[in-house]
């Protein structure tokens, strides 16, 4: 056998594919909103209350949908008074989320501030690396039938093994942390021309803090790369709010974080279940508003 067959010849690392698998679960989407406050406490308080209910029964309901749950939020600061975030099947599924929800009447009182749309994304730079080496030492053509089969094997090994990862039940934390972030193509630092080793390594390193924080945060990472203006959406849930500067901050010493990170608007919100709907519209969302 010819070893400069092109089929047969190990091909070299600089020769392997840049883009590292990915598996997706999810459509994400967030609504931030704002309220029009001054119209709605013209209405008596029966309409207010009837208005209220309703949109409170549709919200309990996407709360409870076993495609993909919905949540609500009262965010804090100027740049929206409510957040919505829904995690569904796919994207005509998102669109009808958005499509019911503006048929209540609730929606007079709502103007849509910006939104964020993604998908749940987990990057499997190991995997694609122990992949992409193993069938090039078999000498497999990169793209060619029989590494298409192989990487298709690969993705939907990985895609049962990480299910709950990719559909998960949305967190009842507390407080929820969303933010939109890129990777740095600048003039001297370019995350994209770097090997797939290196950030292999980056990014590991990187996980390895995450994971510190576990057990006080729990955090859902979406891809947005053709979705919506930046590349990746990152939303933390917890308990306790501070742990989301903790957690940042520290993550901002890390290589990947601090050389090659850009970073979108931070929107800070408080759960607020559909039973206490109301509640929160009358300006009296309770401390510990529990489902």
């Amino acid at each position: 056998m010819n070893p400069t067959h092109p089929v047969t010849a190990p091909t070299a690392a600089g020769q392997l594919p840049a883009v590292p698998l990915t598996i997706e679960g999810y459509a994400c989407l967030h609504q931030m909103m704002r309220f029009r406050w001054t119209a709605w406490r013209a209405l008596d308080e029966p309409k207010r209350h009837q208005i209220s209910a309703e949109a409170a029964k549709l919200l309990a309901e996407m709360e409870a949908n076993s495609g993909g749950q919905s949540a609500l939020f009262s965010l804090l600061g100027h740049k929206g008074d409510l957040m919505l975030v829904h995690f569904r099947d796919g994207f005509d599924e998102l669109n009808q989320a958005e499509l019911t929800l503006a048929r209540l009447q609730l929606s007079e009182y709502l103007e849509p501030a910006t939104s964020y749309l993604s998908v749940i994304e987990l990057g499997l730079y190991e995997s694609t690396l122990k992949t992409y080496k193993s069938l090039a030492e078999r000498g497999i053509e990169p793209h060619s039938e029989e590494w298409n089969a192989a990487i298709r094997e690969t993705i939907a090994r990985q895609e049962e093994a990480m299910k709950p990862r990719l559909f998960p039940a949305m967190p009842k934390h507390r407080y929820i942390c969303f933010y939109p972030m890129d990777r740095k193509r600048g003039e001297h630092k370019n995350w994209y021309t770097l090997p797939m080793e290196e950030r292999q390594r980056q990014m590991n390193e990187h996980g390895l803090v995450g994971r510190r924080y576990a057990g006080d945060v729990k955090q859902i990472i979406t891809g947005s790369i053709g979705f919506d203006d930046w590349e990746w959406g990152v939303d933390l849930f917890a308990d306790d709010p501070i742990v989301f500067k903790k957690l940042i901050y520290e993550m901002r010493f890390d290589e990947v974080s601090a050389v090659y990170a850009l970073f979108g608007t931070f929107y800070i919100g408080l759960r607020c279940p559909a039973n206490r709907l109301h509640e929160l519209l009358e300006g009296n969302l309770p401390q510990h508003a529990e489902g």
